[in-house]
């Protein structure tokens, strides 16, 4: 997903707001080793963008983005701020990837097999506790997201972390024996 660009000056809150007026999103780009780049994306081309992408996979979504020199970067997102009352997108903060350098990322968990899953067919409910997990990998490894299969699990059985199938180039940052799905009663 190419964005383009544009360089914006100080972080003057009138000019942010002019930039917002004007339909851009201001951004901040965090380039390793160097100081962080200040610039606006598009706001309708990021929200079109953003209707593609499906619920819980934008961390893991790379964008390229693209300034008026037409100088490419690939990146990620790290965070992203909303308005409170109409959810409009009012800042972004991109994180550059580097081939050889290892970044934090969330992971989506998706649960596959519902359909089949004993529990479920016995009148019992999915409940879904985690739905990312933090992992620490090259930008070249990294997952879009990770099933778990809860085709066997019957009332009141559980899947944890460590049941997902985690590559050994991708290490988790978090405990492994926590509790990602259980199959409960009504």
């Amino acid at each position: 997903m190419k964005l383009q660009t544009v360089k914006r000056a100080a972080d003057k809150k009138s000019e942010v707001k002019k930039l917002r007026r004007e339909g851009y999103i201001p951004a901040v780009l965090y380039v390793k080793d160097n100081n962080a780049e200040t610039m606006a994306v598009n706001a309708s081309e990021f929200s079109s963008f953003l209707r593609d992408v499906k619920p819980g996979h934008l961390p893991t979504t790379i964008f390229t983005l693209v300034d008026d020199k037409g100088k490419e970067r690939r990146v990620v997102i790290k965070d992203i701020q909303y308005e409170i009352t109409t959810y409009a997108v009012t800042h972004l903060d991109f994180e550059e990837l580097v081939a050889d350098h290892k970044i934090n990322v969330k992971i989506p968990i998706e649960c596959i097999g519902q359909v089949d899953c004993v529990g479920i067919k016995l009148g019992g409910v999915l409940r879904q506790v985690i739905r990312h997990v933090r992992v620490r990998c090259l930008p070249k490894d990294l997952p879009p997201y990770f099933e778990l299969d809860v085709r066997e699990l019957g009332l009141r059985q559980s899947k944890r972390l460590k049941d997902l199938q985690i590559p050994k180039t991708v290490r988790p940052l978090v405990d492994l024996n926590e509790v990602v799905a259980v199959i409960v009663k009504r």
